[in-house]
């Protein structure tokens, strides 16, 4: 169990604790919603670590760090931009598959290119939320106006990462 865990359930048992000896009963209601929330959110993890896994199988590792290993420039960057903007899925879902990529030996440039595209330009989101609830006029500025972020992220990552020492 590494550290991020234990910070995390000893947070939550704090809470508990907290919420509990204010009102027992509001702190039966958050736990009753921690359980509905974890039976919706489990079949998409496990769909997403089987995801993750078949990947791992079915692409080539010697295809995948050929195109964006470490040291594949602005190509790998640039399939790491394209690939992080059409990509669905949320967070829950898509960090094994970021893990999996990692894993694989995709380098630190394409991966963050490739995260922070997802982050700005996730195509579904752009064409399920932002278009219809802020219109294609500023949607479109907005994507414009940070188009080469994920590009320089990953560029800006792969020159810091290569100075670290191992």
């Amino acid at each position: 169990m590494d550290t991020s865990t234990v910070v995390m359930m000893a947070a939550a048992a704090l809470a508990l604790l907290a919420v509990y000896l204010k009102s027992p009963e509001a702190a039966h209601r958050g736990l009753s919603a921690a359980g509905f929330l974890f039976v919706e959110i489990i079949p998409r993890m496990v769909a997403a670590f089987v995801l993750a896994g078949l990947f791992q199988a079915l692409v080539p590792q010697e295809l995948i760090v050929r195109w964006m290993g470490q040291g594949s420039g602005w190509r790998g960057l640039l399939i790491g931009m394209s690939l992080g903007g059409i990509t669905p899925g949320g967070p829950m879902t898509h960090f094994p598959v970021i893990a999996s990529l990692f894993k694989m030996g995709v380098g630190i440039g394409p991966l963050t290119a490739y995260l922070t595209a997802w982050s700005l330009f996730g195509l579904q989101r752009v064409i399920m939320w932002e278009i219809p609830f802020l219109g294609p006029k500023l949607v479109a500025i907005r994507i414009a106006v940070s188009f080469l972020f994920p590009f320089l992220v990953g560029w800006l990552c792969e020159l810091i990462w290569r100075k670290l020492p191992v």
